[in-house]
């Protein structure tokens, strides 16, 4: 930690932080298989072309004619083969059908059981979240605390930042809280 560390410094860092916790949360409910076709769930599928492992997304494109087709529509012919098997080798469970350039994917219904089971995934990966955020929090109040070890705040200033940074910490735990009634009253729905 610099010297010149402020309140202010460790607040935008801890919030920023936090932010980017959210956002890596809601990626992962993203690649969560509900019963409808997303263009989300291909975000993490990365082919090997060309010599290389590469995101789908920069050698095709994607979309959903309909709610439960996904289309990926290959850059270059040659590639087909490579994404094909990137899917199959993938745990999406989803069989595609090549057609020329293009690779269909059919969103199957999912059954109460699996429903039940990504319900199980998504609390899991909210519960990675919260972890995530609650040890930020950790890391500022810790910074906060050499901050007043080293008389660079005041006792007042000190209880102040670790009350803000607690808010903070609450504020973020509630939107992945809110983010897993979504994602799961989009799993259970028929």
């Amino acid at each position: 930690m610099s010297t010149t560390t402020s309140i202010n410094d460790v607040y935008k860092h801890t919030e920023d932080k936090m932010q980017k916790a959210i956002e890596s949360t809601r990626g992962d409910f993203a690649s969560v298989r509900t019963g409808r076709a997303s263009i989300a769930l291909l975000d993490r599928l990365h082919v090997e072309a060309y010599g290389a492992e590469a995101p789908l997304k920069q050698l095709a494109s994607v979309s959903t004619p309909d709610a439960r087709t996904l289309q990926i529509t290959a850059f270059d012919r040659s590639t087909v083969g490579a994404i094909r098997r990137a899917i199959e080798t993938s745990d999406l469970g989803l069989t595609p059908n090549i057609d020329g350039s293009n690779i269909r994917l059919t969103v199957p219904p999912l059954t109460e059981e699996r429903r039940k089971d990504l319900v199980k995934v998504v609390r899991k990966k909210a519960e990675d979240g919260r972890v995530a955020v609650r040890s930020i929090r950790h890391k500022s109040v810790d910074e906060i605390k050499m901050l007043h070890k080293d008389s660079k705040i005041t006792e007042d200033e000190h209880k102040r930042a670790a009350d803000h940074i607690q808010k903070l910490t609450d504020k973020y735990i509630k939107d992945i809280d809110a983010l897993v009634v979504h994602k799961e009253k989009e799993i259970m729905e028929v």
